[in-house]
């Protein structure tokens, strides 16, 4: 991952969250070597205590435990290199690393199914961590990152692996907003740390990566570039394809551009706009026409999330899809979530942009035809 190292040279105490199968390891950061990183309480350093069950939280986590390095991220080597830059940056935000579970309960038809675990429930590859980190929100960690993977079923194309890493934080008190400048910040951080400065070429496009970046809400680009309303495109279901096909293209080709506010539809997991209920507040970032991120306002009202759940569910019912089952804890930890905002940010993609690379088989140690 890099080493976490403030302006001094020194180790930098920052929280770390460590989850391993059933058990979960919290504490401060005490020694990294080349090979370890051993993680200690701030009030009680005793070797060899063990964890306690997930299931009995992060209050009465384990205090001691060891951790390879390497182990936790599964990053392919050729990619552990490039995200030093991406570990520099956040220690001085003050954030908390975490690594989640890789396997869940199935609550997406996008998830790659798993085999039954021991128990015999259900679960599978987990397409995103964004509930579990949640729920270490409602827990009190109030700025998250993590590094990590996640897996879509059936996605293979020139930008697309079903098994990819994210680049994902959260934080308490602020909204989407917030987020595109962090975003302003990181990338440009990054971009200054791999020598590619304000001027970034890619496939023959060259972006100017000066702040602040270009704005567009998602009605103008469907009404600049679309040929109809966002709404029409909703009604007559070619959203995603009139997206995909006709505007993205076009986003980001000489500066980056978020696109933003959502149709209310589109923002499952978020806020919907106060001044302007019909969308959601979620934000995409482009670069060079290609899609980085992701992310939104956090919905935080349980009830809304769960009436949400609920209508999904119907409307899967009654096309013959899958019904999912409501993730219950994910609702009960919403109960004292804070406002918050939390983005995904494909660092594959991050990785082709910095290197020119056409295809994200170029930046991958394995593609899934090589396995």
């Amino acid at each position: 991952m890099g080493t976490f190292h403030d302006d001094k040279g020194e180790l930098h105490g920052i929280t770390v969250v460590v989850s391993a199968k059933d058990t979960v390891y919290v504490g401060r950061c005490h020694e990294w070597d080349d090979e370890h990183l051993l993680l200690l309480d701030a009030d009680q350093h005793t070797e060899g205590q063990e964890g306690r069950s997930n299931g009995q939280y992060l209050e009465r986590a384990a205090k001691f435990g060891v951790w390879k390095k390497h182990d936790r991220l599964k990053l392919p080597a050729a990619d552990v290199e490039d995200v030093t830059p991406l570990s520099d940056f956040y220690p001085g935000a003050g954030k908390s690393m975490t690594s989640p579970p890789a396997a869940v309960p199935q609550v997406a038809e996008s998830a790659t199914p798993l085999p039954a675990a021991a128990n015999d429930d259900p679960v599978v590859l987990t397409y995103t961590a964004s509930e579990e980190v949640k729920r270490l929100l409602a827990a009190g960690y109030e700025k998250i990152f993590q590094i990590c993977r996640c897996f879509r079923k059936g996605e293979r194309g020139g930008r697309h692996v079903p098994e990819m890493t994210l680049l994902e934080w959260y934080a308490a008190g602020l909204d989407y907003l917030d987020l595109m400048t962090q975003c302003e910040e990181l990338i440009g951080f990054v971009a200054a740390r791999t020598d590619i400065g304000r001027r970034l070429v890619y496939q023959g496009q060259t972006v100017d990566l000066t702040p602040p970046w270009d704005r567009l809400t998602v009605a103008e680009a469907f009404e600049r570039f679309g040929g109809m309303t966002a709404q029409l495109a909703l009604d007559r279901e070619c959203f995603d394809e009139i997206m995909g096909l006709d505007i993205e293209p076009q986003l980001g080709v000489e500066r980056p551009l978020f696109l933003y506010d959502y149709p209310a539809r589109c923002g499952a997991l978020a806020r919907l706009k106060p001044a302007d209920p019909s969308v959601a507040e979620r934000f995409e970032l482009y670069i060079a026409g290609m899609e980085l991120c992701n992310a939104f306002s956090e919905l935080t009202d349980p009830q809304e999330q769960r009436v949400r759940f609920d209508a999904d569910n119907r409307a899967r019912g009654a096309i013959g899809k899958t019904v999912y089952p409501i993730a219950e804890p994910f609702l009960q930890a919403l109960e004292s979530m804070p406002s918050a905002a939390g983005i995904a940010l494909g660092f594959d993609r991050l990785v082709m942009l910095l290197t020119g690379a056409a295809s994200i088989d170029e930046v991958v140690a394995f593609t899934p035809e090589e396995l």
